[in-house]
């Protein structure tokens, strides 16, 4: 498999990305990121549950997102292609929906091309840093091209914030972002959290051992500071209003479930804090 891979691939150190395309039955990993993932299922089993929910989360979140009339999507920390992609998603409800993607892995822009095909000029790949800046993401010749015009843009950071380390200024940066977007753009949002705070520093030091470069789980306090400035969107599927906030993804407007703020078993010590909230 690895020569379908360029040839400056560390092969020999777990990728986030790879990782998670472990987690969703991908064939994109190797055997040091399976190993990862099975040491830390081992003492986390419910990982493997929450990656998957995460997954459903990003398509649900997408098809309200694109219902509600936003055609601009950049997807960031995008990671490897895997079923029901965002532009996949968007397009289903908007066949005119553009979506860039960005990323920086090498593996992942690989695979990017793949995406590229059957985009129909609506789909685009950025080889980048978000750490870079706002201005730097913004003002890259395929940010402009793809996402002109001054409309409202969903982005996308799904899975993305807690693999940043606090040095990174991870909400800093988005907030940095959002001051650039005009009125009406939102945000799709999961993030890695814990209640328990021996659990959080357990999975934070376990991931870390690998040698991968990786941020840390946080508290469900923290993570919500994603949504400074923004208003949250009901996380219920019949979209009453009773108190938008941000939940478990696995509930978050799943017909026929209730979110709720963590999940309903008391033995989970981790899921995906996530939600959905627009710049007014």
């Amino acid at each position: 498999m690895a020569d379908r891979f360029p040839p400056d691939i560390d092969m020999e150190t777990p990728s986030i990305a790879r990782m998670y395309d472990y987690l969703l039955g991908g064939k994109d990993n190797f055997e040091v990121d399976r190993r990862a993932c099975d040491m830390l299922l081992e003492e986390f089993p419910e990982t493997l549950a929450y990656a998957n929910d995460n997954r459903a989360f990003l398509s649900r979140a997408v098809s309200y997102v694109a219902a509600r009339g936003v055609d601009r999507f950049l997807d960031l920390g995008a990671g490897l292609p895997t079923s029901d992609n965002t532009h996949q998603v968007a397009q289903k409800v908007n066949p005119e929906a553009r979506v860039l993607y960005v990323d920086n892995d090498p593996i992942v822009l690989a695979h990017g091309r793949a995406l590229l095909a059957g985009g129909q000029g609506r789909t685009a790949f950025l080889n980048a840093d978000i750490r870079n800046g706002a201005d730097a993401l913004l003002d890259a010749p395929e940010t402009r091209s793809l996402l002109e015009g001054g409309r409202p843009v969903c982005v996308m950071t799904v899975s993305l914030l807690h693999c940043l380390p606090d040095s990174d200024d991870p909400f800093g940066l988005l907030e940095r972002l959002f001051a650039r977007l005009p009125s009406g753009s939102c945000l799709v949002y999961s993030h890695v959290v814990s209640d328990d705070p021996e659990t959080a520093r357990l999975t934070t030091e376990r991931i870390l051992s690998f040698g991968t470069p990786w941020g840390r789980v946080r508290s469900p306090q923290e993570a919500e500071a994603a949504f400074e400035g923004l208003e949250l969107v009901s996380a219920w599927s019949d979209g009453r209003e009773e108190g938008p906030r941000a939940v478990d993804c696995a509930g978050w407007r799943r017909p026929g479930t209730e979110p709720r703020a963590r999940p309903a078993d008391p033995s989970v010590r981790l899921w995906e804090h996530a939600g959905v909230a627009f710049k007014p």
